[in-house]
């Protein structure tokens, strides 16, 4: 009785064995109708100290998607790390900027054809004082900041609650060179950061609707892997026919057209980055980029929005999970804002090794012309070690509302996170 037990089963592994042997055999050919190609895009050239030039070719260092530059944009950066010796020797091998490849024959190969957010609001009398109070003494620093020539000034801020071992008045800003850029349609499914994070207003100031210009970027400089390429059309992108044209014996061989010059032009307004901050905890670092979007009247009230894009980049060598958020924000009109929920975007990314960025972006709304925001990611590392990763201080600063009329985009929502 045993031997024909055990006979039985051996005959439902050998069953279920066969029947995993039909499913990868069916999993093979289907696979094999649409097989996966690897195809030559172009050749890396060498990095540039200076700046890039419009038409110029890249891989993004970080998101490994193709692009081509449209302008270079001056914006001063202010990293609250350079100020805090502390946290030198632990970020300095991973800031340090990556070698480049100065092989021109080195061939590129990429593939071919390719949340229930919980928020909550408070304000209260305590709060809006002491943020008051520290927005009147970053105010009287704002000097230190301008101390170098500046294309805007940056006010760092912390809620006399909060603990920060940089000083606001420590925090001065340098001068760095990013670029506006267009990004290959075909690669905007497989990376880690929104492709239509470029949002402005809607035409009319009754109009509260968002809308975004897909597969456009802000890029900085180290960041940028030029390559070129012999094909005519190495890009694909709406945009890319009507903003550049072919010269062969330009280099790199593709000009700028008078219709980005005058988009360009038109549209700078709300395209324009002056400031960028930074700041890294636990090996994690967090960028913010704030862009003044516009103003909108109603009889009541005006309303002031800014986007903001964020970019979380683990240093780390072990994983970590975005679990919450949780934000402040001050207004000038004198209220003090508390905005927590679940992940970003309704995602709560890994940052890993081998994917070590997430990048979004979002918008807020003031009743006031100017105010500031910071906060605090909660992350969850792979080890089950839990902290709170700061993120650095910045100014919402309007601006003269001057914005033309913006071209046509898809429309979006519009979700404070």
């Amino acid at each position: 009785m045993g031997l024909l037990l055990q006979v039985f089963k051996w005959d439902k592994r050998w069953q279920l064995l066969h029947k995993c042997d039909i499913i990868v055999k069916r999993s093979i050919k289907k696979q094999a109708v649409n097989p996966t190609k690897l195809a030559e895009v172009g050749r890396l050239l060498e990095a540039k100290e200076g700046k890039y030039d419009t038409g110029q070719l890249f891989l993004h260092r970080i998101f490994g998607y193709r692009g081509v530059i449209l302008f270079p944009w001056t914006a001063r950066v202010y990293d609250r790390d350079v100020h805090n010796p502390s946290r030198q020797t632990a970020v300095t091998t991973a800031t340090t900027t990556p070698t480049q490849c100065t092989n021109e024959a080195s061939s590129i190969r990429v593939k071919a054809g390719h949340s229930n957010n919980s928020t909550t609001s408070t304000t209260t009398a305590q709060h809006e004082e002491a943020s008051a109070a520290a927005w009147q003494e970053s105010s009287s620093s704002g000097s230190d900041a301008q101390s170098t020539p500046s294309m805007g000034t940056a006010k760092p801020v912390e809620s006399t609650r909060a603990s920060s071992a940089v000083d606001s008045k420590e925090v001065k800003g340098k001068t760095q060179t990013f670029y506006q850029v267009l990004i290959d349609t075909r690669d905007c499914p497989h990376i880690r950061a929104q492709t239509e994070a470029v949002t402005f207003l809607g035409n009319q100031d009754s109009n509260r609707s968002l809308y975004a210009i897909p597969g456009l970027d802000y890029v900085a400089h180290d960041d940028i892997m030029p390559y070129s390429s012999a094909d005519k059309h190495p890009l694909q992108h709406e945009l890319f026919d009507k903003f550049l044209t072919h010269s062969p014996d330009a280099d790199p061989p593709f000009i700028c057209q008078d219709t980005l010059k005058a988009w360009q032009e038109k549209n700078h307004p709300w395209l324009d980055m002056s400031d960028v901050h930074k700041e890294t905890t636990e090996n994690v670092r967090v960028t913010v980029i704030p862009f003044y979007m516009g103003c909108r009247e109603t009889p009541a009230s005006s309303v002031y929005w800014w986007r903001y894009c964020i970019r979380l980049e683990n240093l780390g060598e072990l994983s970590v999970q975005l679990r919450e958020r949780h934000w402040r924000i001050f207004s000038l009109s004198g209220t003090l804002e508390t905005v927590r929920g679940r992940g970003v975007v309704g995602q709560e990314p890994i940052l890993s090794p081998r994917l070590p960025a997430f990048q979004y972006s979002s918008h807020v709304s003031l009743q006031a012309p100017s105010g500031h925001m910071w906060g605090t990611f909660r992350l969850e590392r792979e080890d089950g070690y839990s902290f709170d990763c700061k993120i650095p201080p910045f100014s919402l600063e309007s601006k003269p509302d001057d914005v033309s009329t913006p071209p046509v985009g898809t429309s979006t929502s519009d979700e404070r996170d």
